[in-house]
């Protein structure tokens, strides 16, 4: 059952770095069940400070996900349009055979929905998208960090309690 556990765990902590690409997939939760399958074992003895720390930093992230965009454009003067022509840009430019999709889709799917928003100012949608794929880059490291935090430490509990694994 323990190697069921395992496998799960380490399935949810590669799906949860995966996540912090995709904006459908919420990484850093889905890292943080990859821990809770480990605790789960009989090997690794349960840490409720561990386990509820890294909740708490999961839901924090994630929270975050969704301000930190929002506040990159408001901050630059976009709108809404801005922040969801980011998400869509995102996944047109994941689902894109063009090299680095994911990073130049949702610059322009923000620069297309500030100018959907207001078609007139070219410079303030160029600002607008700017800012907003600030925001989609900060929030993405900062998701990904987690999710590398949380791999390692899925890791160094395996290695110190499964020495022959």
């Amino acid at each position: 059952m323990d190697y069921i556990l395992l496998s799960i765990g380490l399935l949810c902590m590669i799906v949860g770095i995966l996540g912090s690409f995709l904006p459908v997939l919420p990484g850093p939760p889905i890292s943080w069940l990859g821990l809770l399958f480990l605790f789960l074992t009989d090997a690794v003895p349960m840490n409720y400070w561990t386990l509820g720390i890294t909740l708490f930093i999961a839901i924090i992230v994630a929270v975050l996900d969704y301000v930190i965009p929002a506040k990159g454009t408001k901050r630059f003067g976009g709108s809404s349009y801005g922040v969801w022509g980011t998400n869509i840009g995102l996944v047109l430019g994941l689902i894109a055979p063009i090299p680095l999709g994911f990073i130049i889709g949702p610059f322009i799917g923000a620069f297309v929905g500030e100018l959907i928003y207001n078609s007139k100012d070219k410079k303030r949608a160029l600002k607008a998208a700017t800012g907003s794929f600030i925001g989609f880059l900060a929030s993405t490291f900062m998701k990904f960090f987690v999710c590398v935090i949380y791999l390692g430490l899925f890791i160094y509990l395996v290695w110190e309690n499964y020495p022959n694994f």
